[in-house]
C-alpha cells in the first residue's frame, strides 16, 4: 500500500518542490482554500475543482481511497495538486490495484488534470510522476481519464513512462463568444435564430412565463427539485438517464451545486409557465467560461421549444456576463450543432505498474470488449437499442 511517509522519502522530493500525499477525505476537507487559490491561479478545468471532488469522494466513491499528490515550492507554498484515488478491483481472479482521478465516474468530469500554476504545468507534472514511477511496484494501473487533447500532462507522462497507452474518449462541442455582442448578432452565426425567436415570442405571450436564474446557495432547494424531476421526465422514455443516476448522484449533485454557488460559480436556470417548471438548464461558471452540465424538460411541452428557448438564454445570459466560451462538454447531440460550431477532443491515458496486473486488466478489458463487439455484430441495431433500454430501466429500479 502507497503510505505518505513513502512520499517524504529523500528520494520522492524533485528539485524545488516537494511532493506529499493526502490520503482521506478528512483530510481533504480542511484543503478548500488552498485549493482553490491554485484553481483559480490554473488553467485546470472545473470538475477539477474541490467543490465538486470532495462531495465525489463522500457520495459517490466511499471505497476509493484519495492519493491526492501535493507539489509545495521552497516557500511551501502549493503549487500544484494529482487528485488521485486507489481502488482495488478483482479482474478474473487477479486482484488489480487502480490509480485513477478522482471524479472520474457517475457524474460526468471532463478536463480532469494536474492542476498547477500556470506556466509551471510541466514542472509539477514531471515532479508526480517521477515520485509514482517510482513507487511501480505499489501500484499496478495508472488511468488518468478525460483529459482534454493537448494537454501538457500527456507529454510529461510519456517522458517519464515511456510506454504509454492514449485513447480517444469524447468529443466536446463549444463556441467562442465575443464580449457585448449584441444577442442578436450571435443569433444569426447559428442555425436556430428564426425558430428560437418565434418560439421565445409565443412563450412570452403565456401566462406566467418567466426565467428564473438561481446562484445563491440559499435558495437552490426549490431549483434542483425541479431539475431532478424535468432531467428525470426527459430521460423516461429512453430507459432512464444516464448522466443522473441514482440517489447517490442526487446527493452528490446537491451538495456540489450547495458548494458551487458558495463559490459564486452555479448557475442554475429554471423555466416557467404559468407557476409551473417546464424547462431546466444546469450551469457552471468557470473562469470565462459558461459550461452547460445538464438540463431537462417536460416533453409535454417538446413541441414548443422550451428546451431550445432556455438554452438560447443561458447563450443571451452567458454574452451579457462577458464570458468568451460556452462549452457543452461531452457528446455530439444535434441540438448543439445548432448552437456552436467547434469541437475539442477527450483523451485518457494508460500506464502500467511494474508487476503483472496492468497488463492483467487491460487484457482482461480487451477481451470483454471483443465479446461485445461479437454480439453487437450479430444482433440488430433495434434489439441492440431495446437491450441498453431495458438495462437502464433495471438499474435506475435498484
Amino acid at each position: 500500500m502507497i503510505r505518505e511517509d513513502e512520499l517524504r522519502s529523500g528520494p520522492q522530493v524533485a528539485p524545488r518542490l516537494d511532493v506529499a500525499a493526502v490520503g482521506s477525505a478528512s483530510e481533504m476537507s480542511g484543503m478548500r482554500a488552498e485549493w482553490n487559490a491554485l484553481l483559480d491561479a490554473s488553467t485546470a478545468g472545473p470538475f477539477n475543482a474541490w467543490e465538486w471532488l470532495y462531495p465525489w469522494c463522500r457520495r459517490i466513491a466511499p471505497d476509493v481511497r484519495p492519493l491526492v499528490l501535493t507539489a509545495r515550492d521552497r516557500l511551501g507554498t502549493l503549487v500544484g495538486l494529482l487528485p488521485l484515488g486507489l481502488e482495488h478491483r478483482w479482474v478474473n481472479g487477479m486482484r488489480v490495484r487502480r490509480l485513477g482521478f478522482l471524479g472520474e465516474t457517475h457524474v460526468g468530469s471532463d478536463y480532469l488534470d494536474v492542476v498547477a500554476r500556470k506556466g509551471r504545468e510541466a514542472e509539477v507534472g514531471r515532479a508526480f510522476f517521477q515520485v509514482l514511477h517510482g513507487l511501480r511496484d505499489e501500484w499496478d494501473v495508472l488511468d488518468l481519464t478525460d483529459l482534454r487533447e493537448g494537454s501538457v500532462t500527456l507529454g510529461v507522462a510519456r517522458e517519464v513512462f515511456g510506454e504509454v497507452r492514449q485513447t480517444e474518449r469524447y468529443v466536446c462541442p463549444y463556441e467562442t463568444l465575443v464580449p457585448g455582442e449584441p444577442f442578436d448578432a450571435f443569433l444569426k452565426r447559428t442555425g436556430r435564430r428564426d425558430n428560437y425567436l418565434r418560439r421565445r415570442k409565443w412563450l412570452e405571450k403565456q401566462e406566467g412565463y418567466r426565467i428564473e436564474r438561481t446562484e445563491a446557495p440559499g435558495e437552490l432547494a426549490g431549483p434542483m427539485t425541479d431539475f431532478f424531476r424535468l432531467h428525470a421526465l426527459r430521460w423516461s422514455s429512453d430507459g432512464g438517464s444516464q448522466g443522473i443516476k441514482g440517489s447517490g448522484v442526487e446527493a452528490f449533485h446537491r451538495d456540489a451545486t450547495q458548494l458551487l454557488a458558495e463559490r459564486g460559480r452555479l448557475r442554475m436556470y429554471t423555466m416557467k409557465v404559468g407557476g409551473q417548471a417546464v424547462a431546466s438548464v444546469y450551469g457552471i461558471v468557470h473562469g470565462s467560461s459558461f459550461v452547460y452540465f445538464q438540463s431537462g424538460y417536460d416533453p409535454a411541452w417538446r413541441n414548443r421549444s422550451v428546451g431550445l428557448v432556455l438554452v438560447g438564454e443561458t447563450f443571451k445570459d452567458a454574452i451579457e456576463m462577458g464570458l468568451t466560451e460556452y462549452d457543452f462538454l461531452r457528446g455530439t447531440e444535434s441540438y448543439k450543432a445548432d448552437w456552436v460550431t467547434k469541437q475539442r477532443q477527450t483523451v485518457s491515458l494508460r500506464v502500467h505498474g511494474a508487476g503483472m496486473g496492468g497488463a492483467w486488466f487491460t487484457r482482461s478489458e480487451e477481451l470483454a470488449r471483443q465479446t461485445r463487439n461479437a454480439v453487437k455484430r450479430v444482433l440488430s441495431d433495434e434489439l441492440v437499442e431495446k437491450v441498453r433500454r431495458l438495462r437502464r430501466r433495471k438499474a435506475a429500479v435498484h
